[in-house]
């Protein structure tokens, strides 16, 4: 299905931009292109770009006359900013960095354009390199799923034209020099990023930059807020230490700086600790000050109102996405309205009312404009309409219960096309990975669960202690009980379902997950015989070789509660292998050869494990792909190993 990207809002407000992504199984059909809307829904959407290459990083300029974005196309080597006159014309490309230019951003007087490149300090001394090795002195040394190496984010500002020379506004300083200097990591596109953004009277450039990055094994890495003068310069601090900082953005009016803030889970007495959102004074920054000091949930993506009074968040709640408002001077956030199906995201202000995404597990996110007093949107974009009357996709089914632990627990059911409450379902539960993550009425491309319910499956999903959009509480009780609390939340999760809902059929069940869910899954198995098989994407077996192979750092010594050396805490009592005597369950086991959170010596390691012991196993391996698997053909596969498994077991 076609799938939508982040709205851009025009200067006016009343024009939006954004991508619309057309996948295919086939990489040389695929496109991802800029279309263009009126924001009161009185036109059809229309398309302004019709190339094969990718466009993203959309940016109007001031008068809304140009769009700039980002986008590799025939002949560059790398993506460069190309900017197209709304008027009629081809877009122009105005860059032609060796190390590529994204996230442009306009200068508030539209004479000048921001973007990030990424800088080689030993670009010569590479290429003139008769070796091939990688060296390091300090950790990480990869991440996700590609290895690290000297190159860093830098910032450029250069005329908006072709032929225009930029200037790098971090070339020789200290920071960007230092060791511990890098921007935020992207899991799923690669790169980093320093979330550059210009100062309302365009003579500074607010940025986020890790700080210690190389004390990761034995510190909390933190990120903070730094401005550096449009010409360039030694970047100043805006941000204190001990706390991290991120997604900084200015308010309409000019007087305030607004961005994400996470306290030092060693100072902050937990291992999670809320996103919250901060305000700092502007343009002379003192002690920042928190808007959302009370709230017991994790602010996500926000938005600032076009008169600068009100805050708009993204969060999440109760296992929905909600929209939030919050007074810019600070308060207690209110929701927008109740959210009892699907959820929402990505809420701006336009002229007149606001626009968001809406999407279900069902159907990929469309642009909708909201109505607040009614509780309710009607469609912007609706492009995949006729695609979603031929499936049959029953609403999932919510409900909660108390734990034995005395705490709540939220799930959710998808159930099969055709479901009969007359009819015994097999149930497979699928507890999200993570941890700090949440089952929600959500479409995932990777995960689909009414196309794993399509052949005759109940599916459900489980926000067993530890998920976000409960409270910080919730989410942080998992750290030093790792394994054992959620995975006896998940059984009991099984037992209140088949106990409320007849059609489960109590005699067949499965389970399935993937990262923090596969590690689950190696846990079930030499806990319990009830299932009659698993299936396991990348999920950790051995808690110290996990620890030696992985790209993590101090968190998961602090997490276990202490050193491995001194294998105290979690490092054995809750590392699945020291229990592998009992697994006797059937699993499949997938994984990417190029997964560095969770690296392929794990998933070996259970494979080898179980046909010690004679268990019916199945290794599928992708060599060219990471932690998840994206691409197309490889996806159909995936899902196939999948649906098979259970075919054949359950």
């Amino acid at each position: 299905m076609k799938r939508t990207g982040e709205a851009q809002v025009s200067p006016d407000g009343k024009w939006i931009v954004f991508s619309l992504a057309e996948p295919d199984y086939d990489p040389a059909k695929q496109s991802t292109d800029l279309w263009l809307f009126a924001a009161d829904g009185k036109s059809a959407p229309r398309r302004l770009t019709f190339t094969k290459a990718a466009e993203s990083g959309a940016a109007w300029s001031p008068d809304g006359s140009h769009i700039a974005f980002s986008t590799k196309r025939e002949g560059d080597d790398a993506a460069q900013i190309y900017i197209l006159p709304l008027r009629g014309g081809e877009a122009e490309r105005v860059t032609t960095e060796a190390g590529g230019a994204s996230n442009p951003q306009w200068r508030p007087d539209g004479r000048a354009l921001l973007f990030e490149s990424d800088f080689d300090p030993i670009a010569a001394e590479r290429k003139a390199r008769k070796w091939n090795a990688r060296v390091y002195d300090t950790f990480p040394i990869r991440y996700w799923n590609a290895w690290l190496d000297e190159k860093k984010p830098h910032i450029f500002v250069q005329e908006p034209s072709a032929g225009a020379k930029p200037v790098d506004l971090l070339k020789d300083s200290r920071l960007a020099a230092s060791p511990g200097f890098a921007g935020l990591f992207n899991p799923t596109g690669g790169g980093q990023s320093l979330q550059a953004v210009w100062s309302p009277d365009g003579t500074q450039v607010v940025f986020t930059a890790y700080v210690n990055r190389d004390q990761t094994m034995y510190a909390e890495t933190e990120s903070h807020l730094f401005a550096v003068a449009a010409a360039g310069g030694e970047p100043k601090q805006l941000s204190v230490r001990g706390q991290s900082f991120s997604d900084p953005k200015f308010s309409p009016r000019g007087d305030a700086l607004f961005a994400t803030h996470q306290q030092n889970p060693v100072k902050g007495g937990r291992l999670y600790s809320l996103t919250r959102l901060v305000r700092f004074a502007w343009p002379n920054p003192g002690q920042h000050v928190f808007l959302t000091p009370k709230w017991d949930r994790s602010a996500g993506a926000y938005s600032i109102a076009r008169d600068g009074a009100t805050v708009y968040i993204d969060a999440e709640d109760d296992g929905f996405d909600k929209l939030f408002s919050v007074a810019a001077s600070g308060g207690e956030p209110k929701p927008l309205f109740d959210v009892k199906a699907g959820g929402y995201s990505g809420v701006k202000p336009v002229d007149g009312g606001l626009i968001a995404k809406y999407g279900t597990s069902a159907q990929p996110a469309e642009i909708v404009r909201l109505d607040p007093d009614k509780a309710t949107h009607s469609w912007l974009t609706n492009f995949n309409a006729e695609r979603l009357k031929q499936l049959d996709t029953p609403e999932p089914v919510h409900f909660w219960f108390t734990a034995k632990s005395g705490k709540k627990i939220h799930n959710l059911m998808v159930l099969p096309a055709g479901f009969d409450e007359k009819k015994k379902y097999p149930l497979v539960i699928f507890p999200h990975g993570g941890p700090a993550s949440m089952s929600k009425d959500a479409f995932s491309t990777r995960w689909n669960n009414h196309y794993l319910a399509s052949p005759g499956y109940v599916i459900l999903e489980t926000n067993y202690t530890g998920s976000t959009g409960f409270g910080e509480k919730f989410a942080d009780d998992i750290e030093r009980d790792v394994l054992r609390g959620p995975a006896r939340e998940i059984l009991e999760a099984i037992d209140e379902a088949a106990r409320r809902y007849p059609y489960i059929d109590k005699t067949r069940q499965a389970a399935a997950g993937a990262s923090y869910g596969g590690y689950l899954m190696n846990w079930l198995n030499g806990h319990t015989n009830q299932f009659k098989c698993l299936i396991n994407h990348a999920g950790a077996m051995n808690n110290e070789s996990q620890y030696g192979a992985n790209d993590g750092g101090l968190s998961r010594e602090l997490r276990m509660g202490g050193p491995i050396w001194e294998k105290g805490g979690q490092w054995n009592d809750q590392s699945p292998i020291r229990y592998s005597a009992s697994f006797k369950t059937p699993m499949l086991i997938t994984q990417g050869e190029l997964d560095y959170r969770v690296p392929i010596n794990e998933s070996m390691t259970t494979f080898k494990l179980l046909q010690r012991l004679q268990v019916p196993t199945r290794l599928v391996t992708f060599p060219d792909e990471g932690h998840w698997i994206l691409k197309g053909e490889n996806s159909r596969l995936h899902m196939q190993e999948i649906l098979g498994w259970l075919k054949k077991w359950l």
